[in-house]
């Protein structure tokens, strides 16, 4: 396959605009702004173009760029895309374009955040591009500390314990999964290097799916040595779903972090650990992956569950949402455990329909903060006759959120339970019982926020400003497109999980 460096430019592009950010004066607001926005909006629109190259009837690798980069170790510079991978990439630079915009409203260390917002980006790209294990693993502790400082100096009240927490959780799974990568190396077949260099082992995920069995390798520890490795890895991106019981760090967060950093970190942060376990856990163990498969299911439909009844008893608006998202994101586990074709598609679809849900909800909590200076649900009322656009459009993100027809929250639900039934029927019915939960809980907000006489005390409030429609109606646009023309999208993951799900039907 012909070479490309089109994904280098999509990952690179963001981090070229930190020094044009940071040598801008800091008096002149508006040029940072537009500076950080200009490049996250070219990243933007060579995210488009590689979604318009990609060709979907290939299962294997496209778009690759591959060099030696640190030739004594046997490390390479290897990025490229798949059906996998697809999605997410768009997804990021699409979510992180909003976030920039959504930043506007910003107004302290405009320098510093913006550069930092950039630097983020380019982590969150090169980790859904990586394909060798030790550049995944760089650009995977990069989104680390521009995330810390951005939830630490420009979060709420409690903003330094919700960012030590995050740090705190992510640095313990990113040290299990330092281990299991560099025992996948020591324990990897020779290889050779993209230039011919023969090696002795190798950090390129392509070759360690396609040329080892770590099935066969001697226990470790006393333990099978492929279930050591594939716990190590799970943990670490069970951290970053986030799985009950590793999901304590996300309501902290979420509530303290600034809008915009809060839906990057529902946007796509928490799809990398999806990601990771399908790339990972998936494609170079999927052995000890059919192994832990009952206990992945478990779990999943633990977080749906678990995760839509602490919604229900939430009063902060954002809080809420933040639950939520450990209920959708269990729904990627229960489907991916299934190993049919519905539940895998069905997980992968969710990870990007929840990219697309949950960023205009963190948007709406935004909107009304930013007026009211607080979320209390019950401290609202009345507020569709007062601010009827905004009214609509957070009703839009509540339906597509519990899974109404012809959103794409639906589709990919639906998917998740018809592929899901056949290998794992008590966990699905009891799953299901989340639908009805999730409906109260935002039927519920929608009645105290919304309905009713209104509260006198927001007679004045504005609806919504160009900049806020900006970032929410492309959201709403795609929501609806895509829960009534899935196709288009479904064929894009269509093949490469295919392929991926033959290795557990062969």
């Amino acid at each position: 396959m012909t070479e490309s460096t089109l994904l280098t430019w999509i990952i690179f592009l963001p981090l070229l605009g930190i020094p044009v950010v940071l040598l801008l004066p800091a008096a002149q607001k508006k040029a940072i702004r537009w500076a950080a926005t200009i490049f996250s909006g070219l990243a933007l629109l060579l995210g488009i173009q590689m979604l318009l190259q990609f060709d979907p009837s290939i299962a294997g690798m496209q778009m690759q760029h591959h060099l030696v980069w640190i030739r004594s170790f046997s490390i390479e510079y290897f990025v490229g895309v798949d059906g996998l991978s697809v999605l997410l990439i768009f997804l990021t630079v699409l979510i992180s374009f909003i976030a920039t915009i959504a930043s506007w409203s910003i107004e302290k260390y405009l320098r510093g955040y913006f550069a930092l917002l950039l630097l983020l980006e380019t982590g969150m790209l090169g980790t859904f591009c990586s394909l060798d294990m030790f550049l995944f693993y760089v650009f995977w502790e990069v989104m680390l500390l521009p995330m810390y400082f951005l939830i630490g100096i420009w979060g709420g009240p409690r903003k330094e314990y919700a960012a030590i927490k995050f740090f705190l959780y992510t640095l313990f799974g990113s040290v299990l999964m330092l281990l299991a990568v560099i025992a996948l190396y020591y324990n990897s077949s020779p290889a050779t290097l993209v230039d011919g260099t023969p090696t002795l082992h190798t950090f390129n995920i392509v070759k360690l799916i396609t040329e080892n069995d770590f099935a066969t390798k001697a226990p470790l520890l006393g333990i099978q040595f492929s279930h050591l490795i594939f716990i190590l890895l799970f943990i670490g991106f069970a951290i970053k779903i986030p799985m009950v019981p590793f999901h304590t760090w996300l309501p902290d967060a979420h509530v303290e972090a600034p809008t915009p950093i809060s839906v990057i970190l529902a946007g796509i942060l928490l799809k990398m650990g999806g990601y990771g376990i399908l790339r990972f856990n998936f494609g170079i163990l999927p052995e000890a992956t059919q192994w832990a498969a009952p206990g992945m299911a478990l779990f999943g439909a633990i977080s749906i569950v678990y995760g839509a009844f602490v919604c229900l008893a939430q009063k902060d608006l954002k809080k809420m949402i933040a639950y939520s998202s450990v209920s959708h994101m269990g729904f990627v586990l229960l489907g991916i455990s299934a190993f049919t074709a519905q539940g895998i598609v069905g997980g992968v679809f969710q990870m990007f329909t929840h990219g697309l849900i949950s960023p205009m909800l963190f948007l709406i909590a935004g909107v009304i903060y930013d007026r009211a200076h607080h979320r209390e649900i019950e401290g609202f009322g009345g507020l569709a006759y007062q601010m009827p656009e905004y009214t609509g459009l957070t009703g839009l993100a509540f339906m597509a959120s519990l899974g109404l027809p012809a959103l794409c929250g639906f589709i990919s639900e639906f998917l998740v339970f018809v592929g899901a039934f056949p290998t794992y029927r008590l966990l699905t019915i009891f799953s299901a019982l989340a639908v009805i939960i999730t409906a109260a809980y935002y039927l519920w907000a929608m009645q105290r926020m919304f309905l009713g006489k209104l509260n006198e005390k927001y007679a004045g409030l504005p609806d919504l400003t160009w900049r806020e429609r900006i970032t929410l109606y492309p959201l709403a646009a795609l929501i609806v497109i895509i829960g009534i023309f899935p196709g288009p999208a479904l064929n894009l993951v269509n093949k490469t999980l295919m392929t991926l799900l033959a290795v557990f039907k062969g």
